[in-house]
């Protein structure tokens, strides 16, 4: 069947049958079959500049708001896309910004990823994100891939496994990177992070204050920056309580719900049955509470639980999950920030820039055989 239309003009059938244009001006003069659409053919249906066009279609403030809406109306209505990659050429700027973490399915995670979105997209900027799983090479690839696209800088939660020598090399070609929530040492760029030693050490020293001289510490890939930390924060408040947290459960690498779950047996069945676990974050604490009540050990009267990060929902299980805030709002909205300002040309200190965490004490951290919550009915 052929088209009676004709390749790309629009029109509508009149009544009589015959065929009427939909632009004012006559038919627009597009490319043949084939050929691409330019900026060119904008401009000259408008009658206007090849580079006001550029300026409308992004959203240039020089150019004028009924200007603008012209532009764009009309390259929606041709079908004309934007050419990133030759306007990048021609400005240095890609307008794409990389963003890295290792748990895009924790919560956490993604309030961070939307208070940064927020502020980059105010700028313009296009977002690429990776999920790396804490896959060193994953990250890689996923850099080059960024390389390759021109990308304006890159914000990082780096993979276990990251070098600074990587980093550094990125930053001497010119490349703006800031980290964020966990650092490297050595790196010559900013990283930005809740203070992690001091977040652990409050919600221990609250375990302690509530008599419990039996904590475990469960989670925590102690070869990144936030596992260590959190440990070291841990092993500090024992040993300012007098306890020796060498004779303490440490049971590390826990990070999701699924090892939660899969490591309560392990804490039951420790010669030395801790009264108290100091989680290393939410998932894993809620990944522990049913399968601990499904055993007859109700999490709060039974055994203490406390998480770290305070995701949306941990206020709402029964019992309520005492945990850490780490204002995971300041952090996305601060890297960000910290990155427009490396891509606008200012130097930026390349120290870490910590974010003071706030414990949350809720209904599960209570004395042993205290109840602060309602008994869930079976």
């Amino acid at each position: 069947m052929t088209n009676d239309t004709g390749a790309g003009k629009p029109a509508d059938s009149s009544s009589d049958g015959k065929e009427t244009s939909n632009w004012p001006d006559g038919e627009p003069d597009f490319p043949k079959p084939g050929k691409r659409l330019t900026l060119g053919h904008i401009a000259d249906q408008l009658g206007i500049s090849t580079a006001t066009v550029s300026l409308a279609l992004r959203d240039s403030p020089l150019v004028a708001d009924e200007t603008r809406e012209r532009v764009k109306k009309t390259a929606e209505e041709v079908g004309y896309i934007y050419n990133r990659s030759a306007a990048s050429l021609r400005t240095a700027r890609s307008q794409i910004v990389g963003v890295a973490v290792h748990d895009i399915l924790n919560p956490y995670f993604a309030e961070i990823f939307s208070s940064l979105e927020d502020v980059l997209e105010e700028q313009g900027q296009m977002i690429f994100i990776c999920n790396h799983r804490d896959d060193v090479k994953r990250q890689r690839a996923f850099i080059n891939t960024l390389l390759q696209h021109r990308a304006d800088g890159l914000i990082l939660c780096p993979s276990v496994g990251t070098t600074a020598e990587e980093i550094n090399r990125l930053v001497g070609q010119g490349i703006p990177v800031t980290l964020m929530c966990r650092e490297v040492s050595g790196v010559w760029a900013p990283s930005i992070h809740g203070d992690d030693l001091a977040g652990s050490y409050a919600v221990t020293k609250h375990l302690i204050s509530q008599g419990h001289s039996k904590i475990a510490m469960v989670g925590g890939r102690r070869g990144s920056s936030a596992g260590r930390d959190r440990n070291a924060g841990w092993r500090k408040a024992l040993i300012d309580a007098g306890l020796d947290p060498d004779a303490q459960l440490d049971i590390p690498e826990m990070m999701t719900q699924a090892d939660g779950r899969k490591v309560v047996p392990d804490i039951l069945q420790a010669r030395e049955r801790p009264t108290a676990v100091m989680c290393f974050n939410d998932l894993v604490a809620l990944g522990m509470m049913p399968v601990f009540r499904r055993m007859d050990v109700e999490p709060g009267p039974d055994i203490a639980i406390t998480g770290y990060d305070d995701v949306d929902g941990a206020a709402s299980r029964t019992p309520a999950l005492t945990s850490v805030c780490n204002h995971p709002d300041k952090i996305g909205r601060l890297a960000a920030l910290t990155l427009l300002r490396q891509i606008a040309g200012e130097r930026v200190p390349h120290r870490p820039i910590l974010i003071e965490p706030e414990l949350r004490i809720r209904e599960s951290s209570p004395p042993h055989g205290v109840r602060l919550g309602p008994r869930l009915v079976e």
